[in-house]
């Protein structure tokens, strides 16, 4: 079920925290996954009402699979665009784009299988079902186990404040957050209306036009009619596909491939804003931090010095054929 809060505020795209290699898994109050849902330290936070973990993929073309423990839920909230398909009881749930900020529940015991088609980030927390309400409906947890929030400020909200913090947020900053957040996911008058999204086949041409267009400008009427709508029905039943207006998606595309153009070259800035479809630097940088939350030369600095850190870790040994057994559950889900 795709729901959609109405609100006109928007996520901003956070860079990777830093990390602070001399923190032990367990004095991190926001661990880092090393398999999806997956955390080090998973029997200590066995016995936490709320524990917060990271997941991270910069290859974005895994396939994976995991089953919410029988006395929590398992929420996920995207710290940057990605494309997805989310899959359960072998049941696509989710195909497509999935903005930053977006919110996916898990309930209790149910299994979820996720592909990835781009690089991507999420902030992972696990809730204890005291949580939420005892004397729910018999069908409420079921309710919220089909809940796919797009754009949900407060969650975003949440969700920055503690992607911000790194492996400097303490245990009880994180927990407060979880706390919060299972308070705002509980609450029985969120929205939970089902919406009419834009086909997939229309949506494809679409992404495809923009792909091939975005560095020209592109009216709204030109992409209501590569859809073969009127602009009215093509604007509501785009942004319900993928939680953008047609013109916040074009910026995100556009932002997206400088991205790609500020790690793989050393072209100025000035030339980037021109090959992206921006007519000055100055209203590049502008559209740029308000996406991203910082200036593409600050952005551009704090990747490289990723990257440095990246390339000094050592390899990550595989799990005992873990990657085959989920690669061939996902494949048979297919």
């Amino acid at each position: 079920m795709l729901t959609e809060l109405q609100t006109n505020h928007a996520w901003i795209d956070l860079p990777a925290a830093p990390r602070d290699h001399g923190l032990s898994h367990a004095a991190q109050a926001i661990a880092r996954e090393g398999e999806w849902r997956q955390t080090a330290n998973s029997s200590e936070a066995a016995i936490e009402d709320i524990t917060i973990s990271r997941w991270e993929d910069s290859r974005g073309t895994g396939c994976h699979e995991a089953t919410t423990p029988h006395d929590r839920y398992f929420v996920g909230i995207a710290l940057k665009t990605t494309r997805a398909k989310l899959t359960r009881d072998r049941q696509i749930i989710f195909d497509g784009t999935m903005p930053s900020g977006t919110l996916y529940v898990s309930a209790p015991s149910r299994q979820l299988s996720a592909q990835f088609h781009a690089p991507c980030a999420f902030l992972h927390v696990h809730i204890s079902a005291d949580h939420f309400p005892t004397r729910w409906s018999p069908g409420a947890a079921e309710e919220l186990d089909n809940l796919i929030l797009l754009r949900d400020p407060l969650s975003a909200g949440l969700a920055k404040a503690l992607a911000e913090q790194g492996n400097a947020a303490g245990h009880q900053f994180a927990h407060c957050i979880g706390q919060i957040l299972a308070t705002h996911l509980a609450r029985p008058e969120l929205p939970r209306a089902k919406v009419n999204a834009l086909p997939k086949w229309r949506l494809r041409r679409v992404e495809q036009h923009i792909a091939a267009h975005f560095e020209r400008s592109i009216s709204l009427s030109e992409l209501a009619n590569i859809a073969g709508l009127s602009r009215m029905h093509f604007a509501a039943q785009f942004r319900a596909a993928t939680g953008y207006r047609p013109r916040e998606y074009l910026l995100n595309h556009r932002i997206e491939h400088a991205k790609l153009l500020l790690t793989t070259t050393e072209r100025p800035l000035a030339e980037i804003a021109l090959a992206v479809g921006f007519s000055t630097q100055a209203h590049f940088s502008t559209v740029f931090k308000r996406i991203s939350g910082q200036t593409p030369a600050r952005w551009r600095a704090a990747v490289k010095s990723e990257q440095l850190n990246l390339d000094t870790l050592p390899p990550r040994r595989p799990s005992r054929d873990t990657d085959g057994a989920v690669s061939a559950r996902c494949a048979d889900a297919r």
